[in-house]
């Protein structure tokens, strides 16, 4: 069933989101932003990611632009992804179309059942923090994650809390509040198995969402525009 689920996912990404299969699998990570219409992303991505349980990779879909204005967000998008690898080792860095996801295991970040930021997870989130203040017009979306263990409720309650003190710490660092977003999903996200001790210490975990906002999507389609991309 996980497979045949996967295996629509992928016809229904190919139906929606690219001009060409050819042509989407041979362009680079940037590139596959001009496949993405900016009519048919916030559906696609609420589909997607409803029907693959990837929250990150529908959301992310969903705030793409496409086109050349797209391509332009991509490119810019591979450097931050890069500077975000060099920069904090202890993350897990993935770039999806238009965007980027950054995810921390629950040990780096808390203790077992815990919501307080140890020091040492205060350390790494501040790499993180140095080089957001190099991208400022990016928005972030910090989710929480537990894995099957407890009550739904409980898990929600805690996925919540994990991700508000991650926020608030970023916001006591300097990041502009009107850039984060907080939302916790609890249980329901896996993306590891829960069957396993390492899978369910891999679901628990915070993930950031980086996207651009709307000032980097109005620069990159006057820069696409000027360009004749558009």
């Amino acid at each position: 069933m996980k497979n045949l689920k996967l295996s629509f996912v992928a016809i229904l990404s190919g139906a929606v989101m690219l001009s060409s299969c050819s042509v989407y699998n041979n362009a680079t990570r940037a590139e596959r932003g001009t496949a993405i219409g900016a009519g048919g992303g916030a559906v696609a991505g609420g589909v997607i990611g409803k029907i693959s349980g990837n929250t990150a990779l529908g959301a992310i879909i969903g705030a793409a632009v496409g086109g050349g204005a797209g391509y332009i967000i991509g490119k810019k998008m591979d450097k931050q992804a890069e500077d975000i690898k060099t920069e904090v080792p202890n993350a897990k860095v993935e770039r999806v179309e238009e965007g980027i996801v950054v995810e921390f295991s629950s040990k780096v970040l808390f203790g077992f059942d815990s919501y307080s930021l140890t020091d040492a997870s205060k350390n790494t989130l501040n790499d993180l923090i140095t080089v957001l203040n190099k991208y400022p017009q990016t928005n972030l979306e910090v989710q929480g994650h537990t894995d099957s263990t407890g009550t739904e409720a409980y898990n929600m309650d805690l996925s919540v809390k994990r991700a508000t003190s991650v926020a608030n710490y970023l916001k006591q660092s300097g990041i502009d509040a009107s850039r984060l977003t907080v939302k916790g999903y609890g249980e329901a996200d896996p993306k590891y198995d829960n069957g396993t001790q390492d899978g369910r210490e891999q679901n628990r975990r915070v993930e950031f969402l980086i996207t651009a906002n709307q000032q980097m999507k109005d620069d990159a389609a006057q820069e696409a525009k000027q360009q004749g991309q558009q």
